[in-house]
């Protein structure tokens, strides 16, 4: 097995944070896997932060908005998988403000009329529950759909 240099390992790590935002975790994580050592991982992380490569806030925002706009996650989803990076509620709470109001109604009223004609078993109120059980899975409240499902 070939051992990299500092140097070596911080410009790989340049290149992994600069393909797209990464968390401290997830950082720390790939420092770990590469065998790293704790003091080696702190140096690393603590370069990659002054050279503004790794941020939290702009991870966080990203992640907030690529999961909504790509995937129409909710923000208890996107709240969850923040909270799986290791991101304060702070940060969550602000990156979810990444998320138009507009087009959070617009993409629960897309995923109900994508998802209803799916719903091929049961009757009325079966179709209904098991529509509310797909949107609870993405992510969304009560609160958020109760005045938009049929």
């Amino acid at each position: 097995m070939a051992y990299l240099s500092i140097e070596e390992v911080k410009r790989q790590m340049e290149r992994y944070c600069a393909y797209q935002e990464r968390s401290h975790y997830q950082v720390e994580k790939k420092l770990r896997d590469l065998g790293m050592i704790p003091d080696a991982i702190d140096h690393i992380v603590l370069h990659l932060i002054q050279e503004n490569f790794l941020n939290e806030e702009r991870f966080a925002r990203a992640y907030a908005r690529g999961k909504f706009y790509q995937k129409k996650w909710g923000k208890l989803k996107i709240k969850q998988g923040l909270k799986q990076h290791f991101i304060n509620d702070k940060l969550i709470d602000r990156a979810l403000q990444e998320i138009d109001p507009v087009d959070y109604q617009q993409a629960i009223t897309y995923l109900i009329t994508k998802k209803l004609p799916a719903i091929k078993n049961g009757n009325s109120y079966e179709k209904k529950q098991k529509l509310i059980k797909y949107l609870y899975q993405k992510g969304y409240t009560y609160e958020d759909i109760a005045g938009l499902i049929p």
